[in-house]
């Protein structure tokens, strides 16, 4: 652990605390700043002082918001976490097919996807990062069981309507976090082959439900 990735109570008790309307103005820079570089370097190769100098404040100001690397990382994960699933929540919620609550939810992340391929690229590389970088999966808690979660209600949606077989229901989840993982890790940087790769997933998705539904 290096002096910039540590915390330091006595400077944060002598710097005092920012005025409260620039606050959460300078805590979001800090978090989006540290989405890109975590993003683009990964957890280990970013550092605090990088993340402030990229913010525009001190390294000692960071102190203010975070007590730690770790803590910024957390936050990062969490802000991630909640935008994309209020977005994919947000779609599916309008749709009541399977077929039509899952293309509403990628449409919805290529959308957000050429918008702002930072998250995407955060995502990614926290994959990597949980698996290298010990006790970081364990401070992140359940994350794969909330996107998990997500996909079986869609998955168990399309067991009732009678679009999945209830035999493909597990075989079809696998799939679809399979998918899910590959067209963020390895093609969220190209918005052409993501537009492709997701037509494709789509295309596959529609064959095996008229296949399963001939005169749905």
């Amino acid at each position: 652990m290096t002096f910039y990735d540590r915390p330091v109570a006595a400077q944060t008790r002598r710097l005092g605390r920012p005025p409260a309307s620039s606050s959460a103005e300078t805590r979001g820079r800090i978090i989006d700043v540290a989405r890109r570089s975590f993003g683009d370097r990964g957890y280990e190769a970013t550092t605090n002082r990088m993340v402030a100098d990229e913010a525009g404040i001190t390294t000692g100001a960071i102190y203010y918001y975070f007590d730690s690397k770790l803590d910024i990382y957390k936050a990062v994960h969490h802000e991630v976490q909640e935008r994309v699933y209020h977005l994919f929540t947000t779609a599916e919620r309008g749709a009541e097919t399977f077929v039509d609550k899952i293309e509403a939810v990628y449409e919805a992340a290529h959308d957000l996807n050429r918008s702002d391929a930072s998250l995407a690229r955060f995502l990614g590389s926290a994959r990597i990062d949980r698996r290298r970088v010990p006790g970081l999966s364990e401070a992140l808690g359940e994350s794969d069981a909330r996107s998990e979660g997500f996909f079986e209600a869609i998955v168990d949606r399309g067991v009732e309507t009678g679009e999945v077989r209830a035999v493909d229901g597990v075989p079809m989840l696998r799939f679809i976090g399979a998918f899910s993982i590959g067209l963020t890790d390895g093609l969220s940087g190209d918005d052409r082959e993501h537009r492709q790769a997701l037509d494709g997933f789509l295309s596959v998705l529609r064959g095996y439900v008229r296949s399963t539904c001939p005169t749905g």
